[in-house]
């Protein structure tokens, strides 16, 4: 999975599983654009990664920020190779208790950015030949209580990744996304979760999970790789479960 010559745009690089697959798609050789809303993160990240990656910080729920950002790395680099949508946030609550700020507040970064930032994108993947990787969930697949905002637009992200690849594979350009399960990153905490919370999140994950633990970073960024690579040069349209095991499990 040579990566060599690839320009490769990260929405969400400053932490978690973007972080991580900017450290994975640089030791491969790809060209980095790497964005987020925190630069002294970004910046961070960057320097722990080969090839001095070019830093844009935005807000891609801004519309601004995000044709700032995709304007950016074209005038960088002249081309862009692969998208990775990874930008995301969380909210708790459930239809009695997640406000209308709340549920526009997720829709907007987790769905409505992706759907903008891909549309800007597209005409510069037609000449490269490139692909999407969308970053959703296994809240996409399956449903869970007390995230209900989460959960729709994590089911959104796959449906626009489904739509996307019927529409743009004949053209050339292939769409998938990975859909993790619990996730060792900041996801939670930023969403309200303390510590003691956490750690109690992580170790139910235990029994949630058929592999018994939660996910690492560089595991999923792994996924997100592969499917950015050649290597996946006939797969498009596909939600792979990055997962444990998670949405296969049953409560018994």
């Amino acid at each position: 999975m040579n990566l060599a010559g690839k320009v490769i745009l990260i929405t969400g690089a400053s932490s978690g599983i973007g972080a991580a697959t900017a450290l994975k798609f640089s030791q491969l050789g790809a060209s980095l654009a790497l964005t987020g809303r925190k630069l002294d993160n970004l910046n961070e990240v960057a320097s722990q990664c080969g090839g001095s990656p070019f830093v844009v910080a935005g807000d891609i729920s801004k519309e601004a920020d995000t044709e700032r950002v995709l304007k950016a790395t074209i005038e960088k680099y002249g081309k862009l190779d692969v998208l990775v949508n990874n930008a995301g946030i969380i909210e708790t609550g459930t239809i009695e208790t997640t406000s209308l700020e709340q549920y526009d507040r997720v829709m907007n970064t987790n769905i409505r950015a992706v759907y903008h930032l891909t549309m800007l994108a597209v005409p510069h993947l037609l000449q490269s030949q490139g692909n999407v990787v969308n970053v959703s969930s296994v809240n996409g697949i399956r449903s869970f209580p007390g995230v209900l905002a989460y959960n729709i637009s994590k089911m959104a992200v796959d449906q626009f990744t489904r739509c996307v690849a019927l529409e743009l594979a004949a053209k050339g350009v292939r769409v998938n996304c990975v859909n993790p399960g619990v996730t060792v990153t900041n996801l939670h905490k930023r969403g309200g979760m303390d510590e003691q919370t956490y750690a109690k999140f992580l170790e139910h994950s235990k029994n949630t999970h058929a592999m018994g633990r939660p996910g690492q970073a560089s595991e999923v960024a792994d996924a997100i790789v592969f499917l950015a690579s050649d290597a996946a040069s006939f797969i498009t349209g596909a939600s792979l479960p990055i997962d444990g095991g998670r949405h296969a499990m049953c409560p018994r």
